[in-house]
Formats: C-alpha cells, sequence, structure tokens
C-alpha cells in the first residue's frame, strides 16, 4: 500500500479507522497490534486509529468462532499469503477502499473484517457516496450465495449491463430463501450466459442465469449517523444485539415494512428487548432512502469459516488468481520437489526441509522441526511442531500464549476442521451429540479419563459446547502443548486410551482469556526476524 508510512492530508485518507473489539481482552490486543503496525510504519500515519469495546452483556464484536485461528488476535489481523512483510486484512481493506473518501460527503463506512470485494469499473468512472442516507454496494450473485447474504430489491427500471450503475432500493432482504427472493421480485435473469460444466470450466452451451445482487458494505451519511447517536443515547441500556445489516438496512427503502421486527432466526442471542428496539428503529429510519452502487464486474469473497479460508488460500479460486497470492508468503522452507504440494499455503513460518506439506493445508505463524508432516486440508496457526511429529489430515491446530499466576504458559487447541464450535446443549445429558472430530464427544471423554460434570464447562451453564469444553492441557512449553494435543487426537482416532486427569485443562473460552497477547506477538516476531536475517544473509552470498 503506497500510502503505508505516509503522513495523509485531510480529505485525502480517513479521518478515523474504528475497530470492534467484543471485551476489554480483544481491545488490548488488537490495540497492541495497531501500535506494532505503526511503530513499523505498515499503516498510513496521521490518522486516528480507535478500537471500540463492547460493554458488557450482549456483543457487537464476535470471537470467531468458525475460524478460531484468529479469535485470539483478530479477523481484521488474518494474515495473507502476499506482501513483504504479509499484508493482514487490515492493510488489504484500506488499499481497497483507499479511493472512497476523495468521492465521499461526510459520513461512515462500515464493513465486515472477513470479507474481500473486488471489482473493475470504466477507467473514468469513480464509486460516489454523496447521497443522503445510506448507500451499499451491490454485487451479483447467484441465488444460493443470497440465502446467506442481504439481497437488494431494486426500483423496477431496467438493469444495464453497465460496470458500475447508480440505483435506488425498494426494499432489502436479510438472509431470504430462494422462494422469498423470487416472491419479492428480487431476481434478475442474464440472457444466453455460457454455463459451468461437470469440471468447473465454461462451455459453449448458453442458457438464461438467474442472479441476485447481494451486499457487502455499506455507508451512512453525517445526519443519519446523528440521528442514530441520539436514538442510542435516549436508550437507557442497550440489552440486546443489534445487528447494522439486518436491523438497519432491512428499515429502508419504500417497500420496507415492520414485519422482519418480530423474526428472530438468524439471530445469534436472542434478547427480550429486541423486538421493542427494532420497531423503533423501524420508526426511526422509515422513509430514509437506500442506494445501490451496481458494480455489474465485480466479486465478493467471504473468509470467514475454516472451510472458506482453505479453500480460498489453497485451490485455484477466482481470489488466489486476482489478488496474487502465493503458495510460500514471506517464509523459509527450502525448496524440494518431493516435500511440499503447490496448493498448501505457508505464510510468515520457518520450516526444515525435511517437512511434509501436503495439498490444500495452511501454515501460518508457526515453527515445524525436521520430519514434520502435516496432512491435507489442515490448518496449523502459532504453533511450534518439534521434530518427527506427524499430524493427520483435515485437523486444525492453533497455539495461544496464557498468563496464569503470573507465568507465562501454551495450550493448543485440536479440533477436526469441520467442528462446529458454535453448536451447544443445555443439559449435560446431552453432550452425546457434541462432536470433536467426527466422533462423540463423549466417546472422547472416555478416552481422556474425563467425566461429564457441571466442572468439564466454563461459562454459561445451560449453553454447553466444544467452546467452553475444558479439555485442552497446559503445558510449560509451546512445542510441548502442542505435542500434548496431537497425542489426546491420536487417542481419540486409534480408540486407545490417554488420560488427562490430572493436568490442569482450560476451555477455548478460557484460554481466550488468559491469552497473552505480548508472548504471542513475540513469537511471530522472532519468526519475522530469523525470516529477515535469513533474506539478508541470502542476499550477501550472492
Amino acid at each position: 500500500m503506497e500510502s503505508a508510512g505516509k503522513v495523509t492530508q485531510t480529505g485525502e485518507f480517513w479521518d478515523v479507522v474504528v475497530i470492534t473489539a467484543a471485551d476489554k481482552k480483544q481491545e488490548l490486543a488488537y490495540q497492541q497490534q495497531l501500535s506494532e503496525k505503526l511503530k513499523r510504519k505498515e499503516l498510513p500515519l496521521g490518522v486516528h486509529y480507535h478500537v471500540f469495546v463492547d460493554p458488557p452483556g450482549p456483543k457487537i464484536g464476535g470471537y470467531s468462532q468458525r475460524l478460531p485461528n484468529t479469535s485470539a488476535l483478530g479477523k481484521i489481523f488474518t494474515a495473507l499469503p502476499f506482501g513483504d512483510p504479509i499484508y493482514q486484512m487490515l492493510e488489504l481493506k484500506l488499499a481497497m477502499y483507499i479511493d472512497f473518501p476523495t468521492h465521499m460527503n461526510p459520513g461512515i463506512l462500515i464493513t465486515c473484517a472477513d470479507d474481500i470485494e473486488l471489482y473493475s469499473i470504466g477507467a473514468t468512472e469513480v464509486i460516489k457516496f454523496d447521497k443522503p442516507g445510506f448507500t451499499a454496494l451491490a454485487h451479483p450473485s447467484d441465488l444460493t450465495i443470497g440465502t446467506t447474504h442481504g439481497v437488494f430489491v431494486l426500483d423496477s427500471s431496467a438493469l444495464s449491463e453497465k460496470e458500475l450503475e447508480y440505483r435506488s432500493c425498494h426494499h432489502f432482504l436479510h438472509k431470504p430463501n430462494i422462494e422469498k427472493m423470487h416472491q419479492s421480485g428480487a431476481v434478475c435473469i442474464r440472457r444466453n450466459c455460457s454455463q459451468p460444466n461437470s469440471s468447473g470450466e465454461h462451455s459453449d452451451l448458453k442458457m438464461d442465469c438467474e442472479y441476485v445482487y447481494t451486499d457487502s458494505l455499506f455507508y451512512i451519511d453525517h445526519n443519519v449517523a446523528k440521528q442514530l447517536l441520539t436514538f442510542f443515547k435516549q436508550l437507557d441500556t442497550l440489552c440486546c444485539e443489534i445487528d447494522a445489516y439486518g436491523d438497519f438496512l432491512q428499515a429502508l427503502g419504500p417497500g420496507a415494512t415492520h414485519d422482519y421486527t418480530k423474526i428472530t432466526d438468524n439471530v445469534t442471542k436472542e434478547g427480550s428487548q429486541l423486538t421493542e428496539i427494532r420497531q423503533k428503529l423501524f420508526s426511526l429510519l422509515k422513509g430514509t432512502s437506500l442506494n445501490v452502487i451496481v458494480l455489474n464486474n465485480s466479486r465478493f469473497y467471504h473468509i470467514g469459516t475454516t472451510q472458506e479460508y482453505l479453500f480460498h488460500f489453497t485451490s485455484d479460486s477466482k481470489l488466489k488468481l486476482e489478488l496474487g497470492l502465493l503458495s510460500k508468503a514471506f517464509s523459509i522452507f527450502p525448496d524440494k520437489a518431493e516435500n511440499s504440494d503447490i496448493s498448501a499455503c505457508i505464510i510468515q513460518s520457518i520450516l526444515d526441509s525435511s517437512c511434509v506439506i501436503a495439498p490444500a493445508s495452511v501454515i501460518e505463524y508457526s515453527r515445524l522441526g525436521p520430519d514434520v508432516s502435516v496432512g491435507t486440508n489442515s490448518i496449523i496457526s502459532g504453533c511450534c511442531i518439534s521434530a518427527n511429529t506427524d499430524v493427520p489430515p483435515n485437523s486444525f491446530v492453533s497455539s495461544l500464549s496464557i498468563r496464569v499466576n503470573g507465568k507465562v504458559m501454551y495450550v493448543s487447541m485440536v479440533l477436526g476442521v469441520e467442528d462446529n464450535l458454535k453448536k451447544n446443549v443445555k443439559l449435560l445429558s446431552d453432550v452425546h451429540s457434541l462432536q470433536i472430530f467426527g466422533i462423540s464427544l463423549l466417546q472422547c471423554l472416555e478416552l481422556w479419563d474425563l467425566r461429564v460434570s457441571d466442572q468439564l464447562f466454563s461459562g454459561d451453564q445451560t449453553s454447553l459446547g466444544l467452546w467452553t469444553a475444558r479439555i485442552f492441557p497446559v503445558c510449560s512449553t509451546l512445542s510441548g502443548s502442542v505435542r500434548m494435543s496431537l497425542k489426546m487426537l491420536n487417542a481419540v482416532q486409534n480408540k486407545s486410551a490417554f488420560k488427562l486427569n490430572g493436568w490442569k485443562l482450560l476451555s477455548i473460552e478460557e484460554m481466550l482469556f488468559y491469552k497473552d497477547v505480548e508472548d504471542m506477538l513475540k513469537f511471530r516476531q522472532q519468526i519475522y526476524e530469523e525470516i529477515t536475517l535469513q533474506r539478508h544473509k541470502e542476499k550477501s552470498d550472492l
């Protein structure tokens, strides 16, 4: 990013960049990383960077349960496999939106930490955020994608095939089913588009295609932002989760109705106050315009889950080609044809030349010793893996530094990449329905010699799941913690006993509470310095 390390002028860049955090610990982690980036001049200077923490109670920020290697240090700091030093999501976002501020009236731009919008427009065209009310980007997507995103029902005038078009939205649908999209008039038809054949390549067969326009980022002008702030100040306390997409956008446009205020299907945690607050918001925002910037030549990518993360970083995805993502980014891994598949992805890591990394796996911020093998479709994050270790396929391994009684210790979570950390049950008698590595948690507990009791889970005792299960052993070394957790996994896969009784065990929830951000960043910095030193040495040897 050209503006990194330079002082920006008023009006040419953002005045303020805000990151939301779920709690005080996350706030500290974000502030420490921002301060390091500014010190290393990796971000534009002269901008106010703020981290706003949610008050106790319902959350705006989350804990990235679907991509837990980002839970400790934040999704906005996800490492991307390109750049020297490597880019993280924050730098990419600032680079992607670099032209927006100069064509924007005073207001606020809201974007998620785990999506990437790429688009092409004519050389003389610019994206302008200069209309009152809300303005959102819209991307053509197939109907299946529409079911997990917001969908715009545009005004009735005919769409052109222009790359950039300014339209108004009749009303907004939040994660609608396909029937609802058809009923609402959200579905558009593109005539004579080529269809992908069984291998995914586009054939000569031409057919009509159905598509919808889905959401990504949106802008709120200054007047509406002030209205929302006044509304918030008038509330005594906010006791429910308000979603900037579902709860703001569904109130907009001439076709908006208050029906959505009572629907709680897509709500993470329903509060008793939710319907009442939604109805008040609807009354406040009703009649406010929703302007849509239609980007017909654009793509929206989401990398907020383990499956999406692995797909975009390791397969021949369009994102990989468009951003120029690398198989080996800012890493030391001596090239040997037999030791790594081209589709594996290695980010700021140091690997011994005898390591074997199978296809479709991602290694980030890690150090792997001699004769370490990593199976296919796995994620290794923040780990130090000692010699002669085998990581099975479909494994998720992520290590955290924690501070207990003033002492730095280490814990590694080992899961299956498809394990559902959001699933929970209300009763101890239902724990058998939870699965880890595709096997009943109850079965695993027996092999690990752990009993089902209130003590097995941290936090809310009516929300029992893998997130709160105290099953991960605390160790005195980073490599020791990986070794211990992999022994747990091997015991499960081989149906052999491995006693955890007597070990200090933490849940993922507790690991995040006790995390030592400074020590984790220190480990990353050591890897960074070693790679930099090695590169200087290689240059001077030439």
